[in-house]
């Protein structure tokens, strides 16, 4: 991969980890030049956490609640990921929100992958919200992490109509398919050193992003 070193990522998780095992495929496969160092999850026994020890990964669980407030875990959790020395941070799936100290020590080096076309729809149970407003169109996007909350510069989307009569489970799953697709993408940009954040600007191939990169899907709306 032009000979530029492969980036260490730290892949941050809560859950069945399915975007961390997309990520774990596309770097055996050699897709992506980077080096998964380790996982972190703040749930204990999470699928995701096996996937990471059949990678062969390292993996820790810090609990929020054996913390006495956010920021005390924030510290903790700072501290372990700075002892592998990452060039990426890697929230996939994760659910806690991390305060501003965390992502300011981190600036630049943190990606999030949310269900919804931000900046609509921020926050928790997208699919269903998106269904009850009647949306025609729904999809997931890559940005780094700032202080707002699923508000930092978007890097990438994914865009697909939403069928008639589709339920809440089957959106989410083409949902889904769609982040398979964009986070690896993401990643790869990152690891060949195409893609950086400077300021509050996107900067992919030495241009400014104006829009995110748009990845439309190829399922057709139902009439």
């Amino acid at each position: 991969m032009n000979n530029i070193p492969r980036l260490n990522v730290i892949v941050l998780i809560s859950g069945e980890g399915t975007n961390l095992q997309t990520l774990i495929d596309a770097e055996r496969a050699g897709k992506i030049n980077t080096r998964i160092q380790a996982v972190f999850s703040d749930r204990p026994k999470v699928p995701g956490i096996k996937r990471a020890n059949r990678a062969n990964i390292p993996s820790h669980c810090l609990a929020h609640s054996d913390f006495p407030n956010r920021a005390t875990y924030e510290l903790e959790l700072a501290s372990h990921i700075d002892s592998y020395e990452p060039g990426l941070i890697v929230l996939a799936g994760f659910m806690k929100v991390l305060g501003a100290g965390f992502v300011n020590h981190f600036r630049g080096q943190i990606i999030n992958i949310h269900p919804s076309l931000l900046p609509r729809y921020r926050g928790l149970d997208t699919h269903r919200r998106v269904l009850e407003a009647g949306e025609e169109k729904h999809g997931a996007t890559v940005h780094f992490v700032t202080e707002e909350l699923d508000g930092g510069p978007r890097i990438i989307q994914y865009r697909i109509p939403i069928k008639a009569k589709e339920s809440e489970a089957e959106l989410a799953q083409r949902i889904h398919e769609g982040e398979y697709i964009i986070l690896p993408q993401a990643v790869a940009w990152l690891a060949n050193q195409r893609l950086a954040l400077e300021g509050n600007d996107v900067i992919l191939d030495n241009q400014k992003l104006g829009s995110p990169i748009l990845i439309e899907g190829k399922h057709e709306r139902s009439p």
